[in-house]
């Protein structure tokens, strides 16, 4: 199984005003730096096999934070950039007010029905294209890193949305029911029968839950087959039930029990 951690970078000047899309030298303000540092400093402690960005420098200003705080006698990981996590192509919308573009009439398709939507100008792309970018890079870096990694993937809000949607087998069309504030984490457990989402735009609180097991001595299990929690393996697992590892407890399990 391969953990990606979906974290949108932290606040611009901009954020909210304009549809920013791929505009150039847009970085974090002091407020998105503070956010980048308090998410960087909340994952310090989870062990990260990379952190993946998307080249746009609010994005991967917010990368590099995470990537330089790692534990004590850690070195610090290199970002890697992926253009697939790059945010949407917005065309001719791009560096818009949202204020104006709320009066466009593409704006109610937009919201009813974003798979039917190809943003205007010679350069917009379609949200279906931006979701099968984004789903394709996750799905690469999964296969590349090998099926234990943990990984952070830092993009945008409508990428990450796309994302989530189709791990959880939504259509497009619904995923403006997703909220991705910035720098909150969205945690994703891809196994092999299915996606579990872990974590929905968490904005804090601790992170013990993806931290590696102790071999041995570790946390107790409890509420379904083998006392395993959805989305994870049981400590001792039969490799003849790789199949069962992925299923989902039926009637939701009762979490991680710390052993007292």
């Amino acid at each position: 199984m391969s953990t990606v951690l979906l974290v949108r970078h932290g606040l611009t000047a901009l954020t909210g005003k304009l549809l920013l899309g791929w505009t150039p030298g847009v970085g974090l303000d002091e407020r998105g730096r503070a956010q980048a540092r308090a998410v960087a400093a909340r994952l310090a402690g989870v062990p990260l096999d990379a952190v993946v960005s998307s080249p746009l420098d609010r994005c991967a200003e917010t990368a590099a934070h995470i990537a330089a705080t790692r534990p004590e006698g850690v070195p610090p990981l290199e970002v890697q950039l992926d253009d697939r996590l790059g945010e949407c192509h917005y065309g001719d919308w791009t560096g818009q007010e949202l204020a104006t573009l709320v009066k466009d009439p593409l704006w109610k398709v937009v919201q009813a029905h974003p798979s039917a939507v190809t943003f205007p100008g010679p350069e917009g792309e379609a949200l279906r294209d931006t979701q099968a970018r984004g789903v394709a890079a996750v799905r690469d870096w999964n296969t590349r890193l090998g099926k234990d990694a943990t990984w952070v993937a830092c993009s945008h809000g409508d990428v990450i949305r796309a994302i989530v949607a189709d791990a959880l087998g939504m259509h497009l069309d619904m995923y403006h029911r997703i909220t991705v504030d910035p720098c909150s984490v969205t945690v994703i457990r891809y196994e092999e029968r299915r996606p579990f989402a872990l974590r929905l735009n968490d904005l804090g609180g601790a992170v013990d839950d993806l931290l590696p097991r102790p071999k041995e001595q570790g946390q107790q299990q409890a509420g379904g087959a083998n006392g395993q929690v959805a989305g994870s393996r049981p400590a001792q697992a039969d490799p003849a039930d790789d199949d069962a590892a992925s299923d989902s407890i039926v009637g939701g399990g009762a979490g991680v029990v710390p052993q007292v």
